[in-house]
């Protein structure tokens, strides 16, 4: 790592505020990518500033004012340094996300969790989960467990099962499931997709499968590069994925079970290349695009007059 010479910016910045603003001019200036937590460069910085003082993101507005030490000020010049020059997205930088208002450990073996599911869980998924109560959850493709754990505290008396094809990434699941103390209600289970996942039944899935094309992913900015490439392709140069995951869901998902699946911009695809899908894209307030959901008879129906066609 280069050492700066800040004294210049030291003398001049004197408040947090101050290195917020400076950190996200800066960050706007190096035309650096957002998308694993926050969506701007305001929200990046500050992020950034604060953790770097050791405060709490939802620090009131009037500490903002305070004055740092000229070691505090140095060592938040140098994380905004080292932000735009390796290109990690702050999540790494600091190993720290939110997932439906709950902190997640994280690092470069997980992908950051982001997903628009937060929005359902936080609402447990209602109004598509209507009067029943799930005792069964699964969480495939789980990355940092962000959505197993938090479906897990939403839904006290549901067990829930978490999957990952990666060892890695089952790895830092489990440091969150002790972060949040969750105890037996989460199990991990090693799997691709159902592949490795005894037969069982489930009143919910969710999922957040890899749905990018390697060709999308390849054009995406530098700082999606540190997060496993795995996670967003799965190897894939179609959706072939999300495919196997539709024709083989029927099989885990109990009678009047609801599938959440996230395919992102591949709505689209999947649209095109499955017009009939019974699906019902989901509206989110606070914006995302791609989460649909699936009433296990639909699918099973569907699934049934694909195979009836495919003779």
């Amino acid at each position: 790592m280069t050492h700066h010479d800040n004294t210049d910016i030291a003398a001049t910045l004197t408040r947090v505020l101050d290195y917020i603003r400076w950190g996200a001019s800066r960050f706007a200036a190096s035309e650096l990518a957002f998308g694993h937590g926050s969506d701007n460069a305001v929200d990046e910085a500050a992020h950034l500033v604060l953790d770097t003082l050791g405060l709490d993101a939802t620090l009131p507005d009037v500490y903002l004012d305070s004055t740092l030490t000229f070691a505090e000020r140095d060592a938040v010049i140098e994380i905004i340094h080292r932000r735009i020059e390796t290109r990690r997205p702050a999540a790494y930088i600091t190993q720290k996300a939110w997932f439906a208002g709950l902190e997640f450990f994280v690092d470069e073996r997980v992908i950051v969790p982001r997903s628009p599911i937060a929005e359902l869980v936080e609402t447990e998924f209602q109004p598509w989960l209507g009067h029943r109560e799930p005792l069964s959850i699964l969480d495939l493709c789980t990355g940092s467990g962000a959505i197993a754990i938090a479906c897990a505290l939403a839904f006290p008396e549901a067990r829930v099962v978490a999957t990952d094809a990666s060892s890695d990434a089952l790895d830092v699941a489990r440091i969150n499931s002790d972060k949040h103390d969750i105890g037996p209600q989460v199990e991990y289970v090693k799997a691709d997709l159902f592949d490795g996942l005894p037969e069982q039944r489930f009143d919910l899935i969710v999922t957040n499968p890899p749905y990018v094309t390697r060709d999308e992913w390849s054009g995406l900015a530098p700082e999606y590069r540190h997060e496993p490439g795995f996670a967003f392709h799965g190897d894939s140069d179609d959706l072939s994925l999300v495919a196997r995951l539709l024709f083989d869901a029927r099989n885990y998902l109990s009678e009047d079970g609801l599938l959440v699946l996230e395919v992102g911009y591949s709505a689209f695809v999947l649209e095109q290349t499955y017009p009939d899908l019974p699906i019902t894209w989901v509206e989110l307030e606070r914006g995302g695009l791609g989460v649909g959901v699936l009433e296990a008879q639909d699918l099973d129906a569907w699934v049934d007059a694909q195979a009836a066609t495919a003779q």
